[in-house]
């Protein structure tokens, strides 16, 4: 599989909500960053994924590919969702959020995922304005807790 249809699968996996599926295309090293206060690891990573997906069932990751060059693959993203479940933050210091009913629609997102030996070793989307995280949480109006 060339890069871009490895990462394409990986985030397909992850729109479907099969997760152990996107865990296959991702290094052991993985680290996902930009669209959260510190770069994260692939279990973590797998665990947000997870707890956005219990927190926003209806989550629209509108993910694409936008070309590679060898091992590098320029990719873009723009969540929307509807705030249904409690969002488990816990694993970043900011407890549980629960259902606030609200919906949401952030900004695209830009960034590059790096591949090595075939696996995803780093997902590394731009700071974006009205992106990320905290973005979402303010859309929600839920008080963002201090990191810590």
């Amino acid at each position: 599989m060339n890069p871009k249809d490895t990462v394409q699968a990986m985030m397909d996996a992850i729109q479907m909500g099969d997760f152990e599926s996107a865990k296959s295309y991702l290094s052991n090293d993985f680290k996902f960053s930009g669209a959260v206060p510190e770069p994260i690891s692939r279990q973590e990573w797998i665990e947000m994924s997870t707890n956005l997906k219990a927190a926003f069932p209806d989550l629209d990751y509108q993910f694409t590919t936008d070309g590679s060059s060898g091992d590098t693959v320029n990719v873009s993203a723009q969540l929307r969702g509807t705030h249904k479940g409690n969002l488990d933050l816990t694993a970043m210091h900011m407890g549980v959020i629960p259902a606030t009913g609200k919906s949401f629609k952030a900004a695209r997102e830009h960034g590059k995922a790096m591949l090595r030996d075939g696996k995803v070793i780093s997902l590394a989307l731009d700071p974006t304005q009205g992106a990320g995280l905290m973005a979402i949480l303010d859309q929600l109006g839920v008080k963002i807790p201090h990191v810590a």
